[in-house]
Protein backbone atom coordinates (compact mmCIF):
# COMPACT_ATOMS: atom_id res chain seq x y z
CA UNK A 1 0.00 0.00 0.00
CA UNK A 2 2.89 2.37 0.62
CA UNK A 3 3.62 2.38 -3.10
CA UNK A 4 0.19 3.78 -3.91
CA UNK A 5 1.46 7.31 -3.26
CA UNK A 6 4.27 6.98 -5.79
CA UNK A 7 1.96 5.46 -8.40
CA UNK A 8 -0.61 8.23 -7.99
CA UNK A 9 2.08 10.92 -7.96
CA UNK A 10 3.66 9.51 -11.12
CA UNK A 11 0.31 9.35 -12.89
CA UNK A 12 -0.58 12.90 -11.90
CA UNK A 13 2.85 14.10 -12.87
CA UNK A 14 2.63 12.52 -16.34
CA UNK A 15 -0.87 13.91 -16.81
CA UNK A 16 0.12 17.45 -15.87
CA UNK A 17 3.76 17.52 -16.92
CA UNK A 18 3.35 19.48 -20.13
CA UNK A 19 0.92 22.03 -18.72
CA UNK A 20 2.72 22.33 -15.41
CA UNK A 21 6.22 22.69 -16.79
CA UNK A 22 4.91 25.13 -19.37
CA UNK A 23 3.18 27.19 -16.70
CA UNK A 24 6.29 27.54 -14.55
CA UNK A 25 8.51 28.21 -17.56
CA UNK A 26 6.04 30.82 -18.79
CA UNK A 27 6.15 32.58 -15.42
CA UNK A 28 9.95 32.46 -15.25
CA UNK A 29 10.28 33.76 -18.80
CA UNK A 30 7.98 36.67 -18.01
CA UNK A 31 9.91 37.51 -14.84
CA UNK A 32 13.20 37.36 -16.72
CA UNK A 33 11.86 40.04 -19.05
CA UNK A 34 10.14 42.27 -16.48
CA UNK A 35 12.10 41.96 -13.22
CA UNK A 36 13.48 45.36 -12.20
CA UNK A 37 16.37 43.95 -10.17
CA UNK A 38 17.51 41.90 -13.13
CA UNK A 39 17.22 44.89 -15.47
CA UNK A 40 19.26 47.00 -13.05
CA UNK A 41 21.93 44.31 -12.90
CA UNK A 42 22.11 44.17 -16.69
CA UNK A 43 22.67 47.93 -16.93
CA UNK A 44 25.28 47.86 -14.14
CA UNK A 45 27.10 45.01 -15.87
CA UNK A 46 27.08 46.92 -19.16
CA UNK A 47 28.46 50.03 -17.43
CA UNK A 48 31.23 48.10 -15.66
CA UNK A 49 32.26 46.37 -18.90
CA UNK A 50 32.44 49.77 -20.63
CA UNK A 51 34.58 51.11 -17.76
CA UNK A 52 37.01 48.21 -18.18
CA UNK A 53 37.15 48.78 -21.93
CA UNK A 54 37.72 52.51 -21.51
CA UNK A 55 40.81 51.84 -19.40
CA UNK A 56 42.55 50.73 -22.60
CA UNK A 57 41.85 53.94 -24.52
CA UNK A 58 44.58 56.26 -25.73
CA UNK A 59 45.43 59.25 -23.62
CA UNK A 60 43.97 62.61 -24.62
CA UNK A 61 46.14 64.62 -26.99
CA UNK A 62 47.91 67.65 -25.57
CA UNK A 63 48.03 71.05 -27.27
CA UNK A 64 50.22 73.94 -26.09
CA UNK A 65 50.68 77.44 -27.46
CA UNK A 66 52.87 80.29 -26.23
CA UNK A 67 53.64 83.79 -27.54
CA UNK A 68 56.62 85.70 -26.18
CA UNK A 69 57.16 89.45 -26.44
CA UNK A 70 60.46 91.25 -26.14
CA UNK A 71 61.02 94.41 -24.07
CA UNK A 72 63.47 96.07 -26.49
CA UNK A 73 62.59 97.87 -29.68
CA UNK A 74 62.93 95.78 -32.75
CA UNK A 75 62.49 92.45 -31.00
CA UNK A 76 59.67 90.56 -32.69
CA UNK A 77 57.41 88.23 -30.71
CA UNK A 78 58.14 84.50 -30.86
CA UNK A 79 55.55 81.73 -31.11
CA UNK A 80 55.70 78.14 -29.88
CA UNK A 81 53.01 75.62 -30.79
CA UNK A 82 52.98 71.88 -30.02
CA UNK A 83 50.50 69.03 -30.45
CA UNK A 84 51.50 65.76 -28.75
CA UNK A 85 49.96 62.37 -28.15
CA UNK A 86 50.99 60.04 -25.33
CA UNK A 87 51.15 56.33 -26.17
CA UNK A 88 51.72 53.41 -23.82
CA UNK A 89 54.11 50.68 -24.83
CA UNK A 90 52.30 48.61 -27.53
CA UNK A 91 52.38 45.31 -25.60
CA UNK A 92 50.54 46.97 -22.70
CA UNK A 93 47.48 47.55 -24.89
CA UNK A 94 47.43 43.87 -25.82
CA UNK A 95 47.66 42.81 -22.17
CA UNK A 96 44.90 45.20 -21.12
CA UNK A 97 42.71 43.98 -23.97
CA UNK A 98 43.07 40.39 -22.77
CA UNK A 99 42.35 41.46 -19.20
CA UNK A 100 39.25 43.30 -20.38
CA UNK A 101 37.91 40.15 -22.03
CA UNK A 102 38.49 38.07 -18.89
CA UNK A 103 36.97 40.72 -16.63
CA UNK A 104 34.01 41.05 -18.99
CA UNK A 105 33.41 37.30 -18.78
CA UNK A 106 33.51 37.50 -14.97
CA UNK A 107 30.95 40.32 -15.05
CA UNK A 108 28.69 38.31 -17.39
CA UNK A 109 28.84 35.36 -15.00
CA UNK A 110 28.07 37.69 -12.10
CA UNK A 111 24.91 38.70 -13.94
CA UNK A 112 24.15 35.02 -14.63
CA UNK A 113 24.33 34.33 -10.87
CA UNK A 114 21.90 37.19 -10.21
CA UNK A 115 19.52 35.90 -12.89
CA UNK A 116 19.72 32.36 -11.51
CA UNK A 117 18.97 33.46 -7.94
CA UNK A 118 16.02 35.62 -9.00
CA UNK A 119 14.48 32.85 -11.10
CA UNK A 120 15.03 30.38 -8.25
CA UNK A 121 13.08 32.63 -5.88
CA UNK A 122 10.34 32.91 -8.47
CA UNK A 123 10.19 29.14 -8.96
CA UNK A 124 9.99 28.61 -5.20
CA UNK A 125 7.04 31.01 -5.11
CA UNK A 126 5.38 28.96 -7.87
CA UNK A 127 5.96 25.79 -5.84
CA UNK A 128 4.46 27.49 -2.78
CA UNK A 129 1.40 28.45 -4.84
CA UNK A 130 1.00 24.81 -5.89
CA UNK A 131 1.19 23.77 -2.23
CA UNK A 132 -1.43 26.34 -1.23
CA UNK A 133 -3.69 25.16 -4.05
CA UNK A 134 -3.32 21.56 -2.85
CA UNK A 135 -4.19 22.64 0.70
CA UNK A 136 -7.16 24.54 -0.67
CA UNK A 137 -8.43 21.33 -2.26
CA UNK A 138 -7.93 19.41 1.01
CA UNK A 139 -9.63 22.10 3.05
CA UNK A 140 -12.45 22.26 0.52
CA UNK A 141 -13.20 18.56 0.98
CA UNK A 142 -12.97 18.87 4.75
CA UNK A 143 -15.25 21.90 4.69
CA UNK A 144 -17.83 20.00 2.66
CA UNK A 145 -17.76 17.13 5.16
CA UNK A 146 -17.98 19.53 8.11
CA UNK A 147 -21.00 21.30 6.62
CA UNK A 148 -22.72 17.98 6.00
CA UNK A 149 -22.05 16.89 9.61
CA UNK A 150 -23.28 20.25 10.88
CA UNK A 151 -26.57 19.89 9.03
CA UNK A 152 -26.92 16.27 10.16
CA UNK A 153 -26.32 17.06 13.85
CA UNK A 154 -28.68 20.03 13.77
CA UNK A 155 -31.35 17.66 12.52
CA UNK A 156 -30.50 15.04 15.14
CA UNK A 157 -30.51 17.64 17.89
CA UNK A 158 -34.04 18.64 17.01
CA UNK A 159 -35.03 14.99 17.30
CA UNK A 160 -33.20 14.66 20.63
CA UNK A 161 -30.73 12.06 19.34
CA UNK A 162 -27.62 14.10 20.27
CA UNK A 163 -26.83 16.59 23.02
CA UNK A 164 -25.80 20.23 22.72
CA UNK A 165 -22.14 19.45 23.46
CA UNK A 166 -21.86 17.31 20.35
CA UNK A 167 -23.65 19.94 18.25
CA UNK A 168 -21.36 22.68 19.54
CA UNK A 169 -18.29 20.52 18.87
CA UNK A 170 -19.33 20.16 15.22
CA UNK A 171 -19.97 23.90 14.93
CA UNK A 172 -16.63 24.75 16.54
CA UNK A 173 -14.78 22.50 14.13
CA UNK A 174 -16.66 24.08 11.22
CA UNK A 175 -15.78 27.56 12.48
CA UNK A 176 -12.10 26.70 12.88
CA UNK A 177 -11.98 25.12 9.44
CA UNK A 178 -13.49 28.22 7.82
CA UNK A 179 -10.81 30.31 9.53
CA UNK A 180 -8.12 27.93 8.21
CA UNK A 181 -9.52 28.26 4.69
CA UNK A 182 -9.44 32.05 4.98
CA UNK A 183 -5.83 31.98 6.20
CA UNK A 184 -4.82 29.73 3.33
CA UNK A 185 -6.52 32.06 0.83
CA UNK A 186 -4.70 35.04 2.35
CA UNK A 187 -1.36 33.20 2.13
CA UNK A 188 -2.10 32.42 -1.53
CA UNK A 189 -2.82 36.08 -2.32
CA UNK A 190 0.38 37.15 -0.54
CA UNK A 191 2.52 34.66 -2.46
CA UNK A 192 0.89 35.64 -5.75
CA UNK A 193 1.47 39.33 -5.00
CA UNK A 194 5.14 38.61 -4.31
CA UNK A 195 5.33 36.83 -7.65
CA UNK A 196 3.69 39.80 -9.37
CA UNK A 197 6.19 42.16 -7.71
CA UNK A 198 9.04 40.07 -9.14
CA UNK A 199 7.35 40.42 -12.53
CA UNK A 200 7.44 44.21 -12.33
CA UNK A 201 3.77 44.24 -11.23
CA UNK A 202 2.77 42.95 -14.64
CA UNK A 203 -0.24 40.58 -14.56
CA UNK A 204 0.36 36.85 -14.11
CA UNK A 205 -1.91 33.84 -13.70
CA UNK A 206 -0.89 30.69 -11.89
CA UNK A 207 -3.43 28.18 -10.58
CA UNK A 208 -1.63 24.86 -10.92
CA UNK A 209 -2.17 22.06 -8.39
CA UNK A 210 0.29 19.40 -9.59
CA UNK A 211 4.08 19.58 -9.31
CA UNK A 212 6.24 18.96 -12.38
CA UNK A 213 8.38 15.85 -12.58
CA UNK A 214 11.90 16.32 -11.24
CA UNK A 215 15.19 14.63 -12.17
CA UNK A 216 15.89 11.33 -10.45
CA UNK A 217 18.66 11.63 -7.88
CA UNK A 218 20.57 8.39 -8.42
CA UNK A 219 23.85 9.03 -6.63
CA UNK A 220 25.65 11.84 -4.85
CA UNK A 221 28.68 11.54 -7.14
CA UNK A 222 26.57 11.91 -10.28
CA UNK A 223 24.68 14.91 -8.92
CA UNK A 224 27.88 16.55 -7.63
CA UNK A 225 29.66 16.22 -10.98
CA UNK A 226 26.63 17.48 -12.86
CA UNK A 227 25.91 20.45 -10.61
CA UNK A 228 29.49 21.59 -10.01
CA UNK A 229 30.17 21.56 -13.73
CA UNK A 230 27.29 23.97 -14.31
CA UNK A 231 27.37 26.18 -11.21
CA UNK A 232 27.51 29.86 -12.18
CA UNK A 233 28.95 31.02 -8.87
CA UNK A 234 31.89 28.66 -9.27
CA UNK A 235 32.37 29.73 -12.88
CA UNK A 236 32.32 33.36 -11.79
CA UNK A 237 34.95 32.71 -9.13
CA UNK A 238 37.14 30.92 -11.69
CA UNK A 239 36.77 33.77 -14.17
CA UNK A 240 37.60 36.30 -11.44
CA UNK A 241 40.73 34.36 -10.57
CA UNK A 242 41.83 34.28 -14.23
CA UNK A 243 41.23 38.02 -14.55
CA UNK A 244 43.25 38.66 -11.38
CA UNK A 245 46.20 36.67 -12.76
CA UNK A 246 46.07 38.64 -15.98
CA UNK A 247 45.99 41.92 -14.01
CA UNK A 248 49.38 41.00 -12.51
CA UNK A 249 50.83 40.78 -16.04
CA UNK A 250 49.20 44.08 -16.98
CA UNK A 251 50.84 45.85 -14.06
CA UNK A 252 54.20 44.25 -14.82
CA UNK A 253 53.99 45.74 -18.31
CA UNK A 254 53.16 49.04 -16.65
CA UNK A 255 56.89 49.49 -15.96
CA UNK A 256 57.58 49.84 -19.67
CA UNK A 257 58.22 53.44 -20.80
CA UNK A 258 55.50 55.56 -22.35
CA UNK A 259 56.06 57.29 -25.64
CA UNK A 260 55.06 60.78 -26.66
CA UNK A 261 54.96 61.89 -30.28
CA UNK A 262 53.69 65.04 -31.93
CA UNK A 263 54.20 68.09 -34.07
CA UNK A 264 55.91 71.37 -33.09
CA UNK A 265 56.17 74.80 -34.65
CA UNK A 266 58.12 77.82 -33.38
CA UNK A 267 59.67 81.00 -34.55
CA UNK A 268 59.01 84.69 -35.06
CA UNK A 269 57.98 87.05 -37.78
CA UNK A 270 61.29 86.53 -39.56
CA UNK A 271 61.21 82.72 -39.81
CA UNK A 272 59.18 79.72 -38.60
CA UNK A 273 60.51 76.25 -37.86
CA UNK A 274 58.46 73.04 -38.04
CA UNK A 275 59.30 69.56 -36.77
CA UNK A 276 58.45 66.44 -34.84
CA UNK A 277 58.26 66.09 -31.08
CA UNK A 278 59.32 62.78 -29.50
CA UNK A 279 59.53 62.03 -25.81
CA UNK A 280 59.76 59.17 -23.34
CA UNK A 281 58.17 58.91 -19.91
CA UNK A 282 59.49 56.33 -17.42
CA UNK A 283 56.80 55.30 -14.81
CA UNK A 284 59.09 55.37 -11.80
CA UNK A 285 56.42 56.60 -9.38
CA UNK A 286 53.03 56.00 -11.04
CA UNK A 287 53.39 52.20 -11.17
CA UNK A 288 54.95 51.77 -7.73
CA UNK A 289 53.13 49.16 -5.65
CA UNK A 290 50.68 48.17 -8.39
CA UNK A 291 52.26 44.77 -9.00
CA UNK A 292 52.17 43.93 -5.29
CA UNK A 293 48.55 45.04 -5.09
CA UNK A 294 47.67 42.92 -8.14
CA UNK A 295 49.37 39.87 -6.61
CA UNK A 296 47.39 40.38 -3.41
CA UNK A 297 44.17 40.55 -5.44
CA UNK A 298 45.19 37.37 -7.26
CA UNK A 299 45.80 35.55 -3.98
CA UNK A 300 42.43 36.75 -2.67
CA UNK A 301 40.66 35.68 -5.88
CA UNK A 302 42.22 32.21 -5.72
CA UNK A 303 41.20 31.81 -2.07
CA UNK A 304 37.69 32.97 -2.95
CA UNK A 305 37.56 30.37 -5.74
CA UNK A 306 38.53 27.61 -3.31
CA UNK A 307 35.97 28.82 -0.77
CA UNK A 308 33.19 28.92 -3.37
CA UNK A 309 34.07 25.42 -4.60
CA UNK A 310 34.00 24.06 -1.05
CA UNK A 311 30.71 25.80 -0.30
CA UNK A 312 29.07 24.59 -3.50
CA UNK A 313 30.16 21.01 -2.82
CA UNK A 314 28.94 21.22 0.79
CA UNK A 315 25.59 22.62 -0.36
CA UNK A 316 25.21 19.82 -2.91
CA UNK A 317 25.84 17.14 -0.31
CA UNK A 318 23.49 18.79 2.18
CA UNK A 319 20.71 19.22 -0.40
CA UNK A 320 21.16 15.67 -1.72
CA UNK A 321 20.90 14.23 1.80
CA UNK A 322 17.85 16.38 2.50
CA UNK A 323 16.18 15.27 -0.75
CA UNK A 324 16.89 11.61 0.03
CA UNK A 325 15.41 11.98 3.51
CA UNK A 326 12.32 13.78 2.24
CA UNK A 327 11.75 11.20 -0.49
CA UNK A 328 11.92 8.38 2.07
CA UNK A 329 9.45 10.23 4.31
CA UNK A 330 7.05 10.74 1.39
CA UNK A 331 7.17 7.03 0.52
CA UNK A 332 6.12 6.18 4.08
CA UNK A 333 2.68 7.74 3.53
CA UNK A 334 -0.24 5.76 2.11
CA UNK A 335 -2.72 8.20 0.59
CA UNK A 336 -5.19 5.46 -0.23
CA UNK A 337 -5.30 4.32 3.38
CA UNK A 338 -5.83 7.91 4.59
CA UNK A 339 -8.74 8.49 2.22
CA UNK A 340 -10.32 5.17 3.13
CA UNK A 341 -9.94 5.89 6.86
CA UNK A 342 -11.65 9.29 6.55
CA UNK A 343 -14.51 7.75 4.58
CA UNK A 344 -14.97 4.98 7.16
CA UNK A 345 -14.92 7.43 10.07
CA UNK A 346 -17.54 9.63 8.43
CA UNK A 347 -19.81 6.69 7.76
CA UNK A 348 -19.43 5.55 11.37
CA UNK A 349 -20.31 8.94 12.91
CA UNK A 350 -23.25 9.41 10.52
CA UNK A 351 -24.57 5.98 11.51
CA UNK A 352 -24.24 6.81 15.20
CA UNK A 353 -21.58 4.14 15.72
CA UNK A 354 -18.94 6.73 16.72
CA UNK A 355 -19.20 9.80 18.89
CA UNK A 356 -18.30 13.22 17.55
CA UNK A 357 -15.40 13.55 19.95
CA UNK A 358 -13.95 10.21 18.86
CA UNK A 359 -14.55 11.07 15.22
CA UNK A 360 -12.62 14.31 15.34
CA UNK A 361 -9.89 12.77 17.47
CA UNK A 362 -9.28 10.11 14.83
CA UNK A 363 -9.88 12.36 11.82
CA UNK A 364 -7.46 15.04 13.02
CA UNK A 365 -4.64 12.50 12.92
CA UNK A 366 -5.42 11.73 9.29
CA UNK A 367 -5.83 15.41 8.40
CA UNK A 368 -2.47 16.19 9.99
CA UNK A 369 -0.87 13.39 7.94
CA UNK A 370 -2.38 14.76 4.73
CA UNK A 371 -1.04 18.23 5.42
CA UNK A 372 2.33 16.78 6.42
CA UNK A 373 2.54 14.98 3.08
CA UNK A 374 1.72 18.19 1.21
CA UNK A 375 4.48 20.00 3.12
CA UNK A 376 6.99 17.21 2.51
CA UNK A 377 6.35 17.22 -1.22
CA UNK A 378 6.72 20.99 -1.34
CA UNK A 379 10.03 20.87 0.52
CA UNK A 380 11.25 18.07 -1.74
CA UNK A 381 10.42 20.09 -4.85
CA UNK A 382 12.25 23.11 -3.44
CA UNK A 383 15.35 21.11 -2.54
CA UNK A 384 15.57 19.64 -6.04
CA UNK A 385 14.99 23.10 -7.52
CA UNK A 386 17.91 24.42 -5.47
CA UNK A 387 20.11 21.55 -6.61
CA UNK A 388 19.38 22.24 -10.29
CA UNK A 389 19.03 26.03 -10.04
CA UNK A 390 21.75 26.57 -12.66
CA UNK A 391 19.50 25.02 -15.30
CA UNK A 392 16.84 27.72 -14.91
Amino acid sequence: MKKIFLTVALFCGLAGLHAQTGSIERVLKSIEQNNRELQTGEQNTRAEKLDVRNENNLEDPSVSYSRKFGEQDGVSPEIEFEVTQGIDFPTLYAQRRQYGKLQGRALDLQQAVLRRDILLRAKELCLDLIRLNQLKALYGQRLKNAEELNALFDERFEKGDVNILEVNKVKMELMNLRATVAENDAAYRTALQNLLAMNGNMPLEFDETVYPLVPELRSLEQVRDEVMGADYALKQAQAGSEAARKLVKVNRHGWLPKLEVGYGREGGSDAMLNGFVVGVSVPIFSNRGKVKAARARQAGAELAQEQVAQQVEADIQSLFNEATRLRASMQAYDTGLMDKTLSTLKQAVEAGQLSVLDYYSEAETVYASQEKLVDLENRYQKVVAQLYKNSL
